[in-house]
């Protein structure tokens, strides 16, 4: 009996959270990206210390002492000890509590540099190999996931269905933007937080066993099943197929370019400022999008 995949897909949501929460959330990330920074420079030091110049033997020059090489298991045994102090950063002499933040998002952290390391080593699954991982700036590290998140974090608000609340570990219950529903039957896989320009957005991994993964058959393009397209631009011919059909253009600008017009003359006739003006000009900003 053949098995199917249930779906996966992702749902991306506005949050609002407090000023309180906002500091909390920043905190975590500035922990996070010096985590990042330490580990990736731990498997830097590890790689340079590991080998020798191409242009000399091995067996002649003289091998620095080898040492283990630094994996996802033995970073991550390190939190246990950097959770039990104040760990202070050298350069900035910024003082971090490990404490503070969720263990799962720390771990994360950790599987973050693994996957980079290895691809920039090893490749991915067909031998293509990345660039050499670079250290994260405040720019350049701007998520915190949580790996073991379920449903159970949501809060679903009686009073407006627009809005539902998201319990965040150690942080509170943030409000969530819902401009559309979570599908019936869908589960919650994981939670990821963002921090963009405009704000903080939550992306939701959903899960939805009823809905099977699409998988779609591969098709070798020949000539009965393929069509070629050619941009024409003559006249009112706007695209021609290779089986002699034309298709028009609808040139909407031109085509409504009086209306356009008469619309901009009765908004220039309004007092600066009116109600009507800007009304007016909501008109004609409506009908140039619909014309664009």
């Amino acid at each position: 009996m053949k098995t199917v995949s249930p779906m996966k897909y992702t749902y991306q949501y506005r949050i609002y959270p407090e000023t309180s929460q906002k500091l909390t959330l920043n905190n975590w990330l500035r922990i996070c990206r010096y985590w990042y920074n330490r580990m990736l420079g731990e498997r830097f030091n590890w790689w340079e210390q590991n080998r020798c110049p191409i242009n000399a033997c091995p067996l002649i020059s003289h091998l620095p002492q080898l040492k283990d090489k630094p994996n996802y298991y033995n970073q991550t045994k390190q939190l246990p000890e950097l959770k039990k102090a104040i760990v202070e950063v050298k350069h900035s002499g910024e003082h971090l509590d490990f404490s503070q933040v969720y263990s799962t998002v720390l771990q994360d952290v950790c599987k973050r540099v693994e996957a980079t390391f290895c691809r920039f080593l090893a490749g991915d699954s067909k031998g293509n190999r990345s660039g050499k991982p670079r250290f994260k700036s405040q720019f350049r590290y701007r998520s915190l996931t949580f790996s073991n998140a379920d449903d159970s974090w949501l809060k679903f608000s009686s009073i407006n269905s627009k809005w539902l609340y998201i319990s965040i570990p150690k942080t509170g219950l943030i409000k969530v933007r819902t401009h559309r529903i979570i599908p019936d039957g869908a589960k919650i896989k994981q939670i990821s937080l963002t921090k963009k320009t405009d704000g903080w957005w939550i992306n939701l991994s959903l899960e939805d066993k009823s809905i099977p993964e699409f998988k779609t058959d591969k098709i070798q393009p020949t000539w009965e099943n393929s069509i070629g397209l050619d941009a024409v631009l003559d006249k009112d011919i706007y695209l021609a197929t290779s089986q002699g059909n034309k298709l028009p253009s609808l040139k909407p600008l031109r085509t409504n370019q009086d209306k356009l017009t008469k619309v901009s003359q009765r908004k220039n006739k309004r007092k600066d400022g009116s109600k009507a003006r800007r009304k007016a000009r909501k008109t004609r900003r409506e009908n140039s999008s619909k014309n664009s």
